[in-house]
């Protein structure tokens, strides 16, 4: 049974190894209803690693995940999607030559009398993207011609046509100018404001104060810091990924 008091998701002492490398060793992290918690690191810290492992890409090799208090068995990517978890990856999976709502209901398209049923795509897709207060007026317009920024949206608005609880940002903003960064970080807002839980990954430190409620340092696979964002300096932050000042090692 679920527990309405225990977060949204819960990693418990998470453990993954590839071979003799420890990608992640006894990781702790917790995600509430309605909160944007960043995970940051140096390259080969371990925060795509966990991504996939949330998004059932990669199963634990010790360690519990739960859901709202209860243990889950994310053993495939369709298991995280039926706990509602939706994950858009750095690499997201869209088709240059298909428009915006094809590409929003990629793979889920819906009929009527056997046929593809347009107008509600069409409805539903502008609802989507109206959450993440988008400007994007043609929905006919393929997904080749939009700016980054605009793919980042289609790709955050595709997770919503399952409705989930939890959206997990794998790099959002890499690579985007300062204005596209700005549209991927308000859809982030939109996305807390909406009472979903959102795991943010980025190398990006003032991307993730800005939008951050909590900071996770992973460094070496392992949790290296947990901040408050509002409050913790950058100094402290760099010091934790940098490993200047250390967790000590868990009995």
């Amino acid at each position: 049974m679920e527990t309405p008091t225990a977060p949204l998701l819960s990693l418990r002492r998470v453990s993954k190894v590839f071979g003799g490398v420890e990608a992640l060793v006894e990781v702790d992290l917790h995600v509430s209803a309605g909160e944007v918690v960043a995970l940051v690191g140096d390259n080969a810290a371990g925060k795509s690693t966990l991504a996939r492992l949330v998004a059932g890409v990669y199963q634990p090799d010790g360690g519990v995940v739960a859901m709202n208090g209860r243990a889950v068995n994310l053993s495939s990517a369709q298991a995280a999607f039926a706990q509602g978890i939706a994950t858009v990856f750095q690499e997201f999976a869209l088709v240059e030559e298909l428009d915006i709502t094809a590409n929003i209901f990629l793979g889920r398209e819906l009929e009527s009398g056997g046929l593809l049923d347009q107008p509600l795509m069409d409805e539903l897709a502008r609802r989507y993207l109206g959450r993440l207060n988008t400007r994007i007026p043609d929905l006919r317009v393929k997904l080749r011609q939009l700016s980054a920024g605009q793919r980042q949206c289609v790709a955050i608005a595709r997770t919503l046509v399952a409705e989930p609880r939890l959206v997990v940002l794998d790099e959002p903003t890499a690579s985007l100018s300062v204005a596209q960064t700005a549209e991927v970080l308000s859809y982030i807002e939109d996305l807390r404001d909406r009472g979903l839980g959102v795991i943010f990954i980025s190398h990006n430190l003032t991307d993730v104060r800005a939008v951050a409620d909590r900071v996770e340092v992973l460094r070496h696979g392992r949790l290296n810091g947990s901040f408050d964002a509002a409050t913790a300096s950058y100094d402290e932050i760099i010091a934790a990924i940098t490993g200047a000042t250390m967790l000590p090692r868990r009995p």
